[in-house]
């Protein structure tokens, strides 16, 4: 299991209507349909692990792990129910877990691969700028709270609506919203300190 490719490429319009289709049949024991539904949410199960476990052979554990209960838990699953967010609650409590029972809280690897590349590739000097860019928001990041942190993540990150957002933190919708409000103040706050104390230094 790899972690490289940012989401799945398939459109996000086929998604639902083929995931009910695929889950009603992994409930009737359907072993193909719900390997189908593993290779289609494999690579953002793990990125949703490797952010709370911050090591990335933990989060393949910590995927394999939620994908073995979530096969057995079919029967369970309720008929009609969104199949992305129910999935992704189970990584996100597999790892969870997995923090919790190692105790461990090291500083979160936050490697976050490039999304797909632009038609025209930019010049390198818009390159270095972007990247550095982009590695002072994911410092940033970094810097905030495990609860805010994830919230931003799944939101803007992963791409989950507000709705998946709150099934996957087990909140409701109104909690995710007041979470991200929150949550996007003090990493404009961290993005604003970390910018001063460049400049600071530069001088």
């Amino acid at each position: 299991m790899t972690g490289d490719d940012v989401s799945d490429r398939r459109p996000v319009e086929d998604r639902p209507s083929g995931d009910a289709v695929l889950a009603a049949r992994a409930r009737d024991g359907d072993v193909g349909a719900f390997e189908e539904l593993t290779a289609r949410y494999r690579d953002i199960a793990f990125r949703v692990a490797w952010l709370v476990v911050r090591s990335r052979g933990d989060a393949e554990d910590a995927v394999q792990d939620a994908f073995v209960k979530a096969y057995y838990a079919m029967p369970r699953f309720r008929p009609g129910a969104p199949f992305r967010p129910w999935i992704l609650r189970i990584v996100a409590n597999e790892a969870r877990n997995r923090v919790r029972s190692a105790s461990r809280r090291e500083g979160l690897a936050a490697r976050i691969a490039a999304s797909e590349a632009a038609d025209a590739a930019p010049s390198p000097e818009r390159a270095v700028l972007e990247r550095a860019e982009a590695e002072a928001l994911l410092s940033s990041l970094e810097r905030l709270p495990e609860r805010d942190r994830l919230v931003l993540a799944y939101r803007f990150l992963f791409e989950l609506s507000e709705a998946e957002t709150a099934e996957v933190l087990g909140v409701r919708p109104g909690t995710v919203k007041s979470r991200l409000s929150r949550a996007l103040v003090r990493l404009r706050a961290e993005v604003a300190a970390s910018t001063s104390f460049e400049e600071v230094d530069e001088r």
